[in-house]
């Protein structure tokens, strides 16, 4: 930066200059505001790194598109994101530093193991924490520092469970759920029994796995074909969930195969090929939407990341703008959580959706299938 004090014209002795230049940007320093700062938490590495990934770069765009526009009452936005590993004490560890980094929130995690994890952390520091994606139904209906955008797993469940019944006509179900984040598919689970079997359906066995690159899924596939099930249905990450489709189609090419929301990421189709089409699953995006609001912001995305947003950075943008919205509306003596929560109702990038009084949100759910490459609306 080129700043001239004075005319050129005038002479003025060195000394003096270096004082008044000292002065000048002392003053300038001084003007300056810090930025406010929000975290993220995530799993940035590893096996569901598309899922953590997909979410940081949603609040990073939300952030980028409140700077460009001036920031809130004169400041900008920066976000400092911490990578969990998707494991407890990473996780714990990264909360920690966000916390000590003077974060008025944090944006996350993307998995209900991690939630859980964190949640005694975000609680005794009182710092809010907004998760675009966690679902486990454990963490509903408490008074506490964890809000989240999307609904619990009671949902996605029951339309899920409704489905496989009534227009798939699946009957006797085996089902293969992730250890590694129990938290989340262990409620998932146990919401798509009570309404599966109410209906009379039977879930013929439901074989636990830990998600790692050496999991044995050839072994995983026959045991889940043995009992002769007509539906197979998948509570695992995205990368998990294709590998899984793959043996199993192997072996049946007949058997409905279905899935959860968790792993519904572009990576499922990438990953999976031939062996996930047809595959079921209710989520919280339709990518078919032709909303103005929709449509301009997986525009942007698209623009800053060569990618498409996926429900992992929809999410994490409303979550972030709800963040936002709620620093900008604050006033001296309200809390960020009472801010958002008198409020109640959100414009998402897609979809309206509103918190109860405990911060646990509703919001559209759709049921998609994948058809020739492609997550389509049934």
């Amino acid at each position: 930066m080129n700043l001239k004090f004075f005319p050129e014209s005038v002479p003025v002795r060195s000394g003096a200059l270096l004082v008044m230049l000292v002065i000048s940007v002392l003053m300038l320093g001084c003007s300056a505001r810090e930025p406010i700062r929000l975290g993220f938490l995530g799993g940035l590495s590893g096996r569901v790194a598309d899922l953590g990934i997909g979410g940081r770069d949603g609040a990073l765009l939300a952030i980028e598109l409140r700077n460009a526009s001036g920031g809130i009452n004169g400041r900008l936005l920066e976000l400092v994101a911490e990578d969990d590993q998707q494991d407890a004490d990473s996780a714990k560890q990264a909360v920690a530093r966000l916390i000590n980094n003077k974060v008025v929130a944090i944006i996350g995690p993307m998995t209900s193991a991690m939630a859980v994890a964190t949640l005694p952390q975000v609680n005794q520091a009182q710092v809010l924490m907004v998760s675009p994606t966690v679902t486990a139904t454990e963490l509903a209906g408490t008074d506490d520092h964890f809000l989240r955008v999307i609904d619990s797993t009671t949902n996605y469940a029951s339309r899920s469970a409704n489905y496989h019944f009534s227009v798939q006509g699946s009957r006797r179900i085996t089902v293969a759920f992730d250890l590694n984040n129990k938290a989340y598919t262990e409620s998932w689970l146990s919401d798509y029994r009570k309404v599966f079997e109410a209906a009379g359906g039977t879930i013929l066995v439901a074989v636990p796995f830990s998600s790692s690159d050496d999991a044995h899924f050839s072994a995983l596939a026959q045991r889940l074909l043995e009992p002769g099930p007509d539906g197979v249905l998948i509570l695992a990450n995205s990368v998990d969930t294709a590998i899984l489709a793959q043996q199993l189609r192997k072996r049946n090419a007949a058997v409905h195969i279905n899935a959860c929301e968790w792993s519904a990421t572009e990576r499922l189709i990438e990953l999976g090929g031939k062996a996930v089409e047809g595959i079921v699953i209710a989520q919280f995006i339709d990518r078919d939407s032709q909303q103005a609001s929709y449509l301009a912001f997986r525009k942007a995305y698209q623009a800053r990341f060569k990618r498409e947003p996926g429900f992992a950075g929809l999410t994490a943008f409303d979550a972030t703008n709800v963040v936002l919205e709620g620093l900008a509306a604050q006033t001296s003596g309200q809390t960020l959580k009472s801010v958002i929560l008198e409020r109640r109702e959100f414009a998402g990038a897609q979809s309206r959706f509103r918190f109860d009084a405990y911060g646990d949100a509703a919001r559209d759910t759709y049921l998609t299938t994948v058809r020739k490459g492609a997550f389509v609306r049934l």
